[in-house]
C-alpha cells in the first residue's frame, strides 16, 4: 500500500468539515416531523458515494426510508466486499443534558480525545463510523490500490428497527451478493487496546399500556378505591426481577447459551477497570445479576430494562390526579440461542398474567432481532486481525458486545455471508446519550485501517480459491 498515512495527513481538514455538514442535518427516523431531513441525508451520502470513486450510486426507494446503494466493481472475478452503514441517528432527548447543540457539531479536546472530539448526535453512531468507510474507499481509488470490489448499502432506518431492510435485501440478491459483510457500528476496548466484537446480544423490544378507569379522576375523591395505572404498572414492572437480579418471565433463560469456565475465563483476560467504569458513570457501586462481572453481565447474560415510563400528570406545579392510563417502553437484550419472537411472546403473555383485576393491559411489539456471533477462524476475522496488527502494532483482542444490530443474522440467512465488526467508537463516546462525540484520533485511524482489511482480505480469499 502506498502512504495512507501521509494521504489521511493531507486531507484531515476536509475530511472532517465534510462529517460535520453530515452530522448537521438532523436526519431522525424515529420522528416524521423529520422526514425531508432524513432523505436530505440519504441524497448527501448518495453524493459522498459518488465524490468517493463509486462507479454507480442508486438511492433506493423502499416503503419507509430509502437505501443508499453504491458499488466499484473492478472485476467479478475478484472478491466483494459490502459495506453496511447507517445515516439516521438517535433523538437527541433530553436537550438540557447537552453541553452543546447536538446538531451543530463542535470539536472540543478531552482528556481522553487530546487531539479533539466531534460532539454532535451521530458522529460515533452511526454518522462517524459510516463515513470512515467513504473515505477509505476515497484513499484506494484515488491511489489506484482498491483490490477488490466494494459494495455500499447504507440505509436510514437502523435506530428504528431496519423495518425494510429485509424487503430490500430480498429484492436485490443478486446486486447485494458478497464474500464478506463489514461493518462499523461497534467499539474497541481502549485507544491503545484494538478489539474486534465478535458476538451481539439479540433484542425484543415492546411498549405497554395499562389501563385503569375510563377517565382521569380526582385522587381526593377516588383514591384507594379505584386501581391506579400508574402504581400498578409499576409494581408489575418490578416484580419482573428478584432479589438476585433474575429475570422472572417463566421460560425466559430456557434457551440461553451458557459459555464454559474457560470462555469466562479468556473474557476475564480483557483489560477492565471497574473503579474507572464507576468513575466515568458518576456511581458508587455496579448492579446486576448475581454470580457473573460486570463484563459478562453487558454482553454474554439476557437483560430486560424500562427505557421509559410515563402517565398523569408531569407539568409544573400539582395536580391531584389518577391517571386512566399509564405507559412503559421496555428492551429485552437477548443471547444465542434465544429467539426475540419467542421472548416477544412469553413477556406478553407474562405480563397480562399478572395484572390485577380492575385494569386492561395491551403489550405491542416494537422490533427485534436475533443475538449473533462470528467465529474466530473465518477468513474475515484473519482479515481484520492483521489488519489492525499493521496499524495499531498488536493483536486485537476479540469481545463480545452488549449491544445489538439485528439485522447481522438477517445478513447470514438472505445473503449467506459472515460480517466482521471493525468498531472504532469507545464506551464513553456517549452513543444515544447526551454529548455523544467520536474521537479525531479514532476517526482517522479507521480510515487507515479499513483498506488494510480489503487488502487481508483479498489475499486469503485468493490464496483458498
Amino acid at each position: 500500500m502506498k502512504d495512507i498515512k501521509k494521504y489521511i495527513d493531507t486531507h484531515q481538514k476536509r475530511f472532517l468539515d465534510e462529517l460535520l455538514e453530515l452530522l448537521k442535518i438532523p436526519s431522525i427516523s424515529a420522528d416524521k416531523a423529520y422526514k425531508k431531513e432524513v432523505f436530505a441525508t440519504a441524497d448527501a451520502v448518495a453524493e459522498r458515494l459518488k465524490e468517493a470513486g463509486c462507479a454507480k450510486v442508486e438511492t433506493c426507494e423502499t416503503p419507509g426510508y430509502p437505501i443508499v446503494y453504491g458499488e466499484l466493481v473492478k472485476d467479478k472475478n475478484l472478491p466483494t466486499i459490502l459495506i453496511y452503514g447507517h445515516y439516521d441517528v438517535q433523538p437527541p432527548d433530553p436537550l438540557d443534558l447537552w453541553d452543546s447543540e447536538p446538531f451543530n457539531p463542535v470539536i472540543k479536546k478531552t482528556e481522553l480525545h487530546p487531539e479533539g472530539a466531534i460532539f454532535a448526535r451521530g458522529a460515533c453512531d452511526d454518522k462517524g463510523q459510516m463515513y470512515m468507510h467513504v473515505k477509505a474507499l476515497e484513499y484506494m481509488t484515488q491511489n489506484e490500490d482498491l483490490p477488490c470490489n466494494v459494495k455500499f448499502m447504507i440505509e436510514g432506518e437502523e435506530e428504528v428497527g431496519s423495518e425494510n431492510l429485509g424487503w430490500f435485501i430480498s429484492r436485490n440478491q443478486e446486486k447485494l451478493a458478497n464474500d464478506v459483510i463489514l461493518i462499523s457500528d461497534t467499539g474497541m476496548i481502549a485507544k491503545e487496546v484494538p478489539s474486534i466484537t465478535t458476538g451481539l446480544r439479540g433484542l425484543s423490544y415492546v411498549e405497554v399500556e395499562v389501563t385503569g378507569p375510563n377517565r382521569d379522576l380526582h385522587s381526593g375523591l377516588y383514591g384507594g378505591a379505584v386501581a391506579n395505572p400508574i402504581n400498578v404498572l409499576t409494581k408489575m414492572i418490578a416484580s419482573l426481577h428478584d432479589e438476585n437480579n433474575h429475570i422472572t418471565i417463566p421460560g425466559f433463560y430456557d434457551k440461553v447459551e451458557e459459555l464454559s469456565t474457560e470462555e469466562r475465563a479468556k473474557m476475564a483476560e480483557a483489560p477492565f477497570s471497574l473503579e474507572n467504569y464507576q468513575k466515568a458513570l458518576d456511581i458508587d457501586s455496579v448492579y446486576g445479576e448475581n454470580g457473573y462481572a460486570t463484563n459478562e453481565r453487558n454482553s454474554i447474560r439476557p437483560t430486560l430494562d424500562v427505557n421509559g415510563i410515563w402517565g398523569g400528570y408531569i407539568g409544573e406545579g400539582a395536580k391531584t390526579v389518577i391517571a386512566s392510563k399509564a405507559y412503559a417502553k421496555i428492551s429485552m437484550r437477548l443471547v444465542p440461542d434465544q429467539d426475540w419472537k419467542e421472548i416477544t411472546e412469553l413477556f406478553k403473555t407474562h405480563f397480562e398474567n399478572i395484572a390485577p383485576k380492575g385494569v386492561k393491559v395491551k403489550v405491542t411489539p416494537h422490533h427485534g432481532g436475533q443475538a449473533y456471533v462470528t467465529p474466530i477462524d473465518s477468513m474475515g476475522y484473519k482479515a481484520a486481525e492483521q489488519a489492525y496488527e499493521k496499524t495499531f502494532g498488536k493483536t486485537p483482542i476479540p469481545q463480545r458486545s452488549g449491544g445489538s444490530i439485528p439485522i447481522v443474522s438477517l445478513f447470514e440467512r438472505e445473503l449467506k455471508s459472515k460480517t466482521i465488526l471493525m468498531g472504532f467508537g469507545l464506551d464513553s463516546d456517549a452513543i444515544h446519550s447526551p454529548n455523544e462525540h467520536f474521537g479525531i484520533w479514532n476517526f482517522l485511524k479507521g480510515i487507515e485501517t479499513i483498506p488494510h482489511f480489503y487488502h487481508e482480505f483479498t489475499k486469503l480469499k485468493t490464496a483458498k480459491d
